[in-house]
């Protein structure tokens, strides 16, 4: 068998001419790679100054934004010209939207405090605005979600006034008790500046600062202090300037009987001067009628102030005696 040939090596130019030319082949070969490589690069650089850019865009756009923190709600005090009642905290709406809280674990949208100058071992925030998150976090014993700002009492003010209004409105009364805490603390020297400065119509102002001057036995006779309109201040606060004992009794009146008028009988039992015909409206107390049976005293049947019988029996009746009386009971009501 003839012996195996060995592989020859690659050809190698024999002339200096050859390896010159093979010399700068492999150049050629090496600056076009280099070459593609910087292409590669350079794609590479414009694509990331496009993302440079995008972010860039996108941070000027947080310019001035404030960043958000989860913070204990004890360490946040209500501000002295909060205008929500105590009364927005309970019912079924607040129900409903501290439930929706609950089960997004926080606060969607933030609430803003302020911190407090010296706060001492208290709370080290002042509430500005987002009085109804901030309750329903308390409620449910979790941090509220807020942002931090410096503001001073004028612009905590307007904060608070512009926020509330593109959200749930408080009410006029609510509203007015903001006012009138802003200019008892020297915040605005007029009405017309504040409501300048808010933003809102003075004649509209000078009613919610009406409602909020009105004496709390006054408020108290209402179902709640949401439910006064601001339709209603001119008449309130003439009753007050004219005749404030009158307005104070009937209004004292009326708590006695809270829950059993609307807030609009309320309003017009309070404006009515005593003889009027809204005043006689209201029904005549009557005594007591006196059951009897064998000349013995067995029940009373009585009327409360609002015509409202009670009838107590004190003798036993037997289950066809009480079929009886059940009957005709229900027959009156049916037939009323």
């Amino acid at each position: 068998m003839p012996a195996a040939q060995p592989v020859p090596d690659a050809a190698k130019p024999k002339t200096a001419p050859g390896a010159m030319m093979a010399f700068a082949n492999d150049q050629r070969s090496e600056l076009l790679r280099e070459n593609e490589e910087l292409r590669i690069r350079a794609a590479q650089v414009g694509e990331l100054e496009g993302r440079l850019s995008e972010v860039s865009a996108e941070l000027r756009s947080w310019d001035g934004a404030l960043p958000a923190r989860s913070i204990d709600t004890a360490e946040i005090a209500r501000s002295e010209f909060a205008n929500r009642h105590e009364s927005a905290f309970v019912g079924k709406a607040f129900e409903d939207f501290k439930r929706e809280i609950q089960e997004a674990g926080r606060n969607s949208q933030p609430i803003k405090v302020r911190a407090i100058a010296k706060p001492g071992e208290g709370p080290k925030y002042e509430l500005v605005f987002g009085h109804r998150r901030y309750e329903a976090c308390r409620q449910l014993g979790i941090p509220v979600w807020a942002v931090v700002e410096n503001l001073d009492d004028r612009a905590l003010v307007e904060e608070m006034d512009r926020e509330n209004r593109g959200r749930a409105d408080p009410s006029p009364w609510e509203q007015g008790m903001t006012y009138l805490r802003a200019l008892e603390k020297g915040v605005y020297p007029s009405n017309r500046q504040m409501a300048a400065a808010l933003g809102v119509d003075i004649s509209n102002l000078g009613k919610a600062l009406t409602l909020a001057r009105l004496p709390d036995a006054v408020i108290a006779a209402f179902p709640a202090p949401q439910t006064i309109q601001l339709a209603w201040a001119t008449e309130l606060g003439k009753a007050f300037q004219d005749d404030e004992a009158g307005l104070v009794g009937r209004a004292q009146a009326l708590a006695s009987e809270k829950g059993v008028h609307s807030a609009k009988s309320v309003f017009a039992r309070l404006v009515s001067a005593p003889g009027t015909a809204a005043e006689a409206v209201a029904p005549v107390p009557q005594a007591s009628h006196v059951l009897k049976l064998a000349n013995q005293k067995v029940g009373a049947l009585k009327f409360d102030v609002l015509g409202r019988p009670t009838l107590k029996l004190s003798i036993k009746l037997s289950d066809d005696q009480q079929l009886t009386l059940l009957k005709a009971v229900q027959g009156f009501v049916d037939g009323l």
